[in-house]
Formats: structure tokens, sequence, C-alpha cells
């Protein structure tokens, strides 16, 4: 927990409830203790994408569809999302999700490794959703920036690792370190890299919120 709990647990109780679809399949998830995004993050989003209003969102990493079907929810009337997915046993959990909520029409689920699955993607986003695995961001990070449209939005979720990647290397067990390694450098690189203005928040287990700059919007001197 990188928030103090109580303040988590109000933010929380304020909540309204999400569609009937939603609340099924987080419950259904939750039970077999498959990880979506938390409440806070849901918010987030759904305010993210009022803003924004994209039309074409990528997904990379859809576990059982729930933030795809969420997204498709709160984004403009016609937006398409395209969102990757590897894991074998999860694929037809979210295709079965999205005929039950009735939106196999709006969202294209690509099965495969994200790093190949990016590469062979053509065309341009203006919201891109980052929730895989954490190791791979870094290594995303190119492909995801070729198909981020100027002014588009890239959103990086779980990057703070329950406050663990504050830590020294030496702090964190041997088996974390290269996830620990990768999410520093992932996160110095959104904060440097020129093309991309980011903002990390301490929400949920952190998220990083980027825009692309477009070609004329870079540092001025």
């Amino acid at each position: 927990m990188i928030v103090d709990e109580r303040i988590v647990t109000f933010i929380n109780s304020l909540e309204t409830e999400n569609s009937i679809i939603l609340e099924d399949i987080e419950k259904e998830a939750l039970a077999a203790s498959v990880p979506i995004i938390r409440k806070e993050m849901q918010s987030f989003l759904k305010v993210l994408l009022s803003i924004q209003k994209p039309t074409c969102i990528l997904e990379v990493g859809t576990a059982v569809g729930f933030s795809a079907l969420l997204m498709s929810e709160y984004a403009p009337q016609g937006c398409t999302i395209t969102t990757i997915e590897n894991y074998e046993k999860r694929i037809p959990i979210a295709r079965e999700n999205f005929r039950r909520a009735g939106k196999e029409g709006q969202i294209t689920l690509i099965e495969g490794d994200a790093a190949e699955v990016l590469k062979k993607l053509g065309g341009t986003y203006d919201f891109i959703f980052m929730d895989a695995a954490k190791a791979q961001y870094i290594h995303y990070l190119p492909e995801v920036l070729r198909l981020l449209k100027d002014g588009g939005v890239l959103v990086s979720d779980n990057c703070l690792q329950e406050g663990n990647v504050i830590e020294s290397r030496f702090a964190v067990e041997r088996r974390d370190r290269t996830i620990h390694a990768r999410m520093r450098e992932y996160l110095y690189e959104i904060k440097h890299n020129e093309q991309l203005i980011t903002s990390i928040l301490p929400l949920g287990d952190g998220v990083a919120v980027s825009v692309k700059r477009g070609e004329t919007n870079g540092k001025t001197s």
C-alpha cells in the first residue's frame, strides 16, 4: 500500500457501482484471484477517458477483459479498442466476457506476446493503457511510442510496485530484482524522454500518465 489505507478505504466508500456486467466480471475475477484494476484506478481511467475522448484505444494486457470493457463504456461512441493478451487460460474468458457485454464488434483481442504483436501493428492510437508484465514495460516502450499519436495519452499502471520501487535493489528480494531494476529504468525513461510529458502518481499501485509531444510542442529554450 503506497497511500494510507484509511484514505483509500474512505475514497472507495464514495464510489458508485459500475454497470451490472462490470460488477459481475469484477466479482468473478476477484473470486478466481485474477488481478484487475483497483477501484481508484477505475475512477481515474473514467475521468481520463472523459477528458481525452479517444477514438482508438490500445491496451497491452487484457487479463479477463475487465479494463477493456470499462474503457468501452466511458470512451466516445464509435471508439474502437484493440487489446493484447498472451496468457492462454485467460483469453477465452476475456472473449466470453466481451460476448456477454455485446462488445465483440468494438473490442478486438489479439493473442500473442505483446513485444511481437506491437511490432506488427500499424496506424496510431490516441490512448494506450499499459497493464501487462511490469518487467517488459521498458521493452514495449519503443513500439508504444511509435503507435501513440501526437497528443495521445499513455497510461502505465502498477508502476510503483507496492512502494518497492523506491527501495535499494539490495532491500528487494532477489527474485524481484529484475522487475525492480526495469521499472526504475522505465520510470526514468518516460520522465526524461523528450517525446513525452509524464506525471507519476501514487494512485492505486502507482500510475504514470504521459502525453506525447507534437512536433511543434518540444522543449523551448
